[in-house]
């Protein structure tokens, strides 16, 4: 079976992927979920992090074998080391997640897109150095269709996102371009809107482009139809 290793997006950390973990390994998977810098557990001072330091937390978890899975802005980093050692995965899995263009931004992307939906929701650190997402608008912005527990769980662990690496360009070349991809849409996404996700998940072959009916957060809404969907891009990839 695959081996995975589960990237989180902003202002999250390893433990998002705590009810989709079983239903991986249930399928018979190895799953590994990491911080990147100044996330979770990790003890990295958000103004020493880096694009390139997010991207070799990746490449330091992940092997030839490894499916890499990258949740919004997880898609930048993990796109970032299938360029810098394309082997040192077997493929990328984008999910309600950002696809870099080379030259841009993972700011610059998220500008681009039709609608913008979380500009009101954030607040930058005093220092400029992060932001954080205001705790009202969690519920609506990320787990509209999530377990009450759930909001209260991730509440008690979002923490602030390094603005830098979010702002870094990311330049991509014939590694990324060859490096196998897929792309499971969020269809009720209020963070991506779902239309610039299916715009961006053409980086993927056809049958690699799957979709979800749930929020942005489909590893706590639906943990066990979303580990059938990864299961099965794990046989075509």
């Amino acid at each position: 079976m695959a081996e995975f290793l589960l990237v989180h997006g902003s202002c999250h950390g390893a433990w998002c992927w705590r009810d989709l973990t079983p239903h991986l390994e249930k399928l018979g998977h190895s799953v590994r979920a990491i911080d990147l810098p100044s996330h979770g557990s990790d003890p990295t001072p958000i103004s020493e992090v880096t694009l390139n330091l997010c991207r070799d937390a990746i490449l330091h978890a992940s092997n030839p074998h490894t499916i890499i899975v990258g949740h919004s802005w997880g898609g930048y980093p993990i796109s970032a080391a299938a360029e810098f050692a394309p082997d040192c995965m077997r493929a990328l899995i984008y999910l309600c997640a950002y696809v870099p263009q080379s030259g841009f931004s993972m700011i610059e992307m998220r500008r681009r897109a039709p609608r913008q939906l979380i500009g009101d929701a954030v607040e930058k650190s005093a220092d400029g150095l992060s932001y954080s997402v205001l705790p009202s608008r969690v519920h609506s912005l990320f787990y509209h269709d999530c377990p009450t527990e759930v909001v209260t769980y991730a509440l008690a662990r979002l923490c602030p996102q390094a603005i830098r690496p979010q702002d870094t360009p990311l330049e991509l070349g014939e590694n990324f371009d060859a490096t196998p991809k897929a792309y499971i849409r969020t269809t009720d996404d209020r963070t991506i809107p779902t239309e610039y996700q299916e715009e961006m998940s053409h980086c993927a072959p056809p049958e690699l482009r799957l979709k979800i009916e749930s929020s942005h957060s489909p590893f706590f809404s639906h943990p066990e139809q979303l580990a059938c969907q990864i299961d099965e891009i794990a046989r075509h990839v």
